[in-house]
């Protein structure tokens, strides 16, 4: 693995056909998010505006990207019921259509039975996965939370566990939270 990995904007802008992300977790605890989090705990409600200073850097770049002709797909295995987390993630995921992105929603039941990574990730053209390590608590792991692989039986694996769970995983427009 090459010491000098490059960013997550680098490698979204540099997809040219496809970029999926796996989410596995029913608890994350980022600090670019705890306000939002708080204040949708709080009172209910999130920020989905496209535009807001939260959204608008994500929107633009998955945007740009779609626009450029990526296919940007996100696939979320929960547990249900779901947590306060997944609720939250939930009610924000009208901003992700916003920008472009496919969402879909498999209960963790319906993953039993595929053979899944150790870890969140992305993959960018079937050609990389970007490793997302989070610590117990749910924020990111260690000084080195993102991990970038290229070997080809490595990216078939992961893009093969993806395309499994988007098989069976519900259309967000048609997942109802449990």
């Amino acid at each position: 693995m090459s010491q000098n990995v490059p960013s997550f904007d680098e490698l979204m802008e540099a997809a040219q056909r496809s970029a999926v992300h796996l989410e596995m977790r029913d608890q994350y605890a980022v600090g670019d998010e705890a306000d939002d989090y708080d204040t949708w705990l709080r009172i209910g409600r999130r920020d989905t505006d496209p535009t807001s200073e939260y959204w608008a850097p994500w929107v633009d770049l998955i945007s740009r990207a779609v626009a450029s002709g990526v296919v940007v797909r996100r696939a979320r295995i929960v547990s249900e019921p779901v947590t306060d987390y997944i609720r939250y993630e939930h009610a924000g995921t009208v901003v992700n259509l916003h920008a472009g992105e496919l969402v879909r929603w498999l209960p963790r039941r319906g993953a039993a039975d595929l053979m899944l990574p150790g870890a969140d990730l992305w993959i960018f053209d079937d050609t990389q996965v970007l490793f997302n390590h989070f610590s117990g608590d749910g924020d990111w792991s260690g000084d080195s939370p993102m991990e970038l692989r290229t070997e080809p039986t490595i990216v078939k694996q992961c893009s093969d566990a993806f395309e499994a769970v988007w098989e069976r995983a519900v259309p967000h427009d048609d997942y109802e939270i449990h």
